[in-house]
């Protein structure tokens, strides 16, 4: 049976030229992105620079060799290659699954172009089913809890598998929002942004300028 994720990812892999500067994703599917690109610096010869996502990412890219800078320490990203959670015919995202989506958006938005590499599950005519991370600031998030229960949001604190507070690689907590189906993704975008205590939603609108879909064995293009 084909691995679906890493169909995709070895696939993405060849989107990265020689000298680049390239934004390293975080997830299952990122991980045989960066396994691939280790491998293409290995036996052919590619040279570019990794800016991992996350922890993880930075980890993974270190084992395999892979020279890696942080986003300061660059002029430009010519190229981001993530994972994503759900997207939508308008190549619109919900991205966060992993924690990572506040260091992922801002090397997404600095980027010269955005590739999402997933597998058809991840293909929604409307974002929503998945739920929606919203990353917190710890002295806030009670409050904040409180303000999405209101909201109907159908809030919950993401836990860690002993029943602790999921933490971000920024210290951080995070709240998913079940919501099930969103209406209007604009709006609700400017309107979490807006709360004091939030420092990033899950919410990518606008962002990827292509997806890379494995479906039956192939992979599938959309465009922006």
């Amino acid at each position: 049976m084909v691995n679906e994720k890493e169909l995709v990812g070895v696939a993405a892999a060849q989107y990265v030229e020689d000298g680049m500067v390239v934004g390293l994703g975080t997830g299952s599917t990122a991980y045989y992105l960066i396994t691939e690109l280790g491998r293409r610096m290995k036996e052919e010869g590619l040279t570019f620079t990794g800016v991992p996502t996350s922890i993880q990412s930075a980890e993974l890219a270190a084992d395999l060799d892979i020279p890696i800078a942080s986003l300061n320490d660059v002029a430009k990203i010519d190229l981001t290659i993530d994972g994503t959670d759900e997207f939508d015919p308008q190549l619109n995202g919900i991205k966060g699954g992993g924690g990572a989506h506040l260091i992922e958006k801002i090397i997404a938005v600095n980027s010269e172009r955005v590739i999402w590499i997933c597998d058809h599950s991840k293909q929604v005519d409307q974002l929503g089913a998945f739920p929606l991370p919203v990353e917190v600031i710890p002295a806030a998030s009670q409050h904040l809890l409180y303000a999405f229960e209101d909201k109907n949001y159908a809030p919950t604190f993401r836990l860690t598998l002993d029943g602790t507070k999921f933490v971000t690689d920024s210290g951080n907590f995070i709240i998913d929002l079940h919501l099930e189906k969103i209406e209007d993704a604009v709006k609700l975008a400017d309107d979490l942004i807006q709360m004091v205590g939030v420092v990033e939603h899950g919410l990518f609108l606008g962002i990827a300028d292509k997806v890379l879909m494995a479906n039956d064995g192939q992979v599938v293009e959309f465009n922006g």
